[in-house]
């Protein structure tokens, strides 16, 4: 069950308040790009999404199957790419969105098994949701506040 978000700027230059049912989280930008580093940047919070999302995934699963699981770690960065193909193909040079994702399992699990925790933890559905067609529909709402629970 998705709990809708809520966000909000703040009196700080671009600090954001971030309202999920009971949490509040703050985002902001880094000072070397006019922020006051409040909180973590939008490709931070999307980055701690995927690896959150991936770790629960691989321990659900290991749960089910009564695997000996004791903890899952994952590490993300981001950077932009050169585009594969693109040469080869004659296009203009383009560069990409690129999210490197490590996984490292602790437990007595098997070779076959970190196999499957591993395959797992790329199905998870955030990591699905990035790397399928997302539509995102926005609206301009009149002036004045959003009403939010």
């Amino acid at each position: 069950m998705s709990r809708d978000v809520f966000v909000k700027s703040e009196s700080q230059k671009y600090a954001q308040n971030i309202t999920i049912g009971p949490h509040v989280l703050q985002s902001d930008e880094p000072v070397e790009i006019g922020g006051n580093d409040a909180g973590p940047n939008a490709n931070e919070l999307l980055m701690a999404s995927l690896g959150a999302c991936a770790t629960i995934t691989v321990q659900m699963y290991a749960e089910r199957n009564q695997w000996p699981l004791q903890r899952v770690q994952a590490a993300l960065s981001y950077s932009k790419v050169l585009a594969e193909n693109t040469a080869e193909s004659g296009a203009k040079i383009a560069m990409v969105d690129q999210i490197e994702m490590e996984i490292s399992l602790t437990g007595d699990l098997s070779d076959e098994q970190q196999r499957r925790l591993f395959d797992i933890a790329g199905r998870c559905p955030i990591h699905r949701m990035l790397v399928s067609h997302i539509q995102i529909q926005t609206k301009l709402l009149a002036s004045g506040p959003i009403r939010h629970p």
